[in-house]
């Protein structure tokens, strides 16, 4: 860990933390905003060296020992070193079914609600569960971490496990946590905050009204509905060749693929269609190399216009894309501020489009695989991409609360044909509407069924 005296000092929340905190305050008795990923470490692993890796990673990564308060000042946040996870394993190889008694287990620790004030916020564990198998268990609270923040976490432990087999790290000690918040201080205090908030406002005041939620009205209890259609083996493959003869990276063409769709079910008015998007937010900062909640959130206002073709539709949205990523270190909730949202109120984010190209880590000699098991819950009706950086394994994840149980079965039967369709030579010059029309409206065999409200990857600002 960073060096932080006994009595560190307490810190002032972000606006991203301050949102997880008023969440927290409304429903303390309940696990809403627990992020909780799995890598599943198959091979030669040298035990005893990913046991004191672990141990190094949790003395030196900040977040990790968070503790929160509530004063007349307002919530604050120290990191404490009594708060340090203490490493667990659990040899489970002598249990009747070793994978189910290690899944069981990291459910049951999902499920406990965490208590910011008082409670450990975060886990790591080692679960033993065949000869040459492991589960390497992380859990934490959004308040500290979003999904980037996670992986720089794995792959941070597979660089201390390579250095102490004798093998060279490829990712070096992270920064001090407070170096972000600094960051964000000077940030918001300076000119780029002031043009970006500038950008904002004109931008919006052009479009549709921004639905708006009261925090507490929030139907956390509702029985969500959640599919995982199947994907042709030749669609990360194909992503790829297509991103390259339009110029642009799979994940973007992904996304603004999976926009027009959603714009055209939706029907948005001539002003355009909110369509929100999670943004890493960290190029170019010092949060590149500190785990933390830096993801931001925001709207990409989408329509599309009469006899409009596919590339016209990419390069004219595309512009908006980008100018999102040039504007997007301005943070939602100052967005929210700016419109007028009081305390207690948030923009509803739905629907929700996120493309996320994580690898997972690398350790020697073996093979790793991750798995979101936890991100909290998402608003409405969320479209999630996963896969590694280069499309390989993707999936798509289809969430949906049931008032939004029309656009679930639209998406299932619907979409993937779509994005097959677009990624057709020649369909860069056919209109839109005709690509709309030759997609057989017979479903495929999605892998749908309900499930609690804490669907599998399609947090509110797990992504990107």
């Amino acid at each position: 860990m960073s060096s932080n005296p006994p009595t560190a000092p307490w810190l002032a929340l972000t606006l991203a933390q301050y949102d997880f905190w008023e969440e927290f305050k409304l429903h303390p008795d309940r696990p809403l905003s627990t992020v909780a990923h799995c890598t599943t470490i198959s091979g030669p692993l040298n035990e005893d060296a990913m046991r004191i890796a672990l141990q190094q990673l949790a003395q030196e990564t900040d977040v990790l020992a968070l503790r929160f308060r509530d004063g007349p000042d307002g919530p604050r946040q120290q990191i404490d070193p009594a708060r340090i996870p203490t490493v667990q394993f659990h040899d489970l190889t002598k249990e009747p079914d070793p994978t189910s008694a290690a899944r069981q287990m990291m459910e049951a620790d999902i499920a406990v609600p965490i208590d910011l004030e008082n409670d450990q916020i975060s886990a790591l564990w080692l679960l033993k569960t065949d000869a040459d198998v492991w589960q390497f268990y992380l859990r934490g609270h959004h308040i500290m971490l979003d999904g980037y923040g996670v992986s720089l976490i794995e792959r941070r432990t597979a660089a201390l496990y390579a250095q102490e087999i004798g093998a060279t790290p490829e990712l070096g000690a992270f920064q001090p946590f407070p170096r972000y918040l600094e960051e964000e201080d000077t940030y918001r205090a300076g000119k780029h905050h002031t043009r970006d908030q500038e950008y904002w406002a004109q931008h919006l005041a052009d479009g549709p009204a921004l639905t708006i939620l009261e925090k507490d009205d929030e139907d956390y209890g509702c029985t969500a509905l959640s599919g995982a259609p199947d994907l042709p083996a030749s669609l990360p493959a194909l992503l790829r060749e297509t991103a390259a003869r339009y110029d642009m990276g799979w994940p973007d063409l992904l996304t603004l693929l999976t926009a027009a769709w959603v714009t055209r079910e939706l029907k948005p008015t001539q002003e355009g269609l909110p369509i929100w998007l999670p943004y890493m937010s960290r190029f170019g900062s010092v949060s590149a190399e500190i785990p933390a909640l830096v993801v931001n959130i925001l709207p990409l206002l989408v329509n599309t216009e009469a006899n409009e073709t596919l590339g016209a539709f990419l390069s004219r949205v595309g512009k908006d894309f980008r100018k999102l990523r040039r504007y997007g270190r301005y943070r939602v909730e100052q967005l929210a501020a700016d419109q007028g949202l009081q305390e207690g109120q948030r923009f509803y984010f739905s629907p929700l489009i996120n493309v996320i190209p994580f690898d997972s880590p690398t350790f020697i000699n073996c093979t790793a695989t991750r798995e979101v098991l936890a991100a909290g819950p998402g608003d409405g009706f969320n479209l999630t991409w996963g896969g590694a950086s280069d499309a390989q394994g993707l999936k798509l994840w289809i969430d949906a609360d049931p008032a939004s149980k029309d656009e679930f079965n639209a998406a299932s039967a619907g979409l993937v044909p779509f994005i097959l369709r677009a990624c057709e030579p020649g369909a860069f010059d056919q209109n839109l509407d005709d690509l709309f029309q030759t997609i057989s409206t017979a479903p495929p065999k999605p892998a749908l069924k309900k499930s609690t409200p804490k669907r599998p990857i399609a947090g509110r600002l797990e992504g990107a």
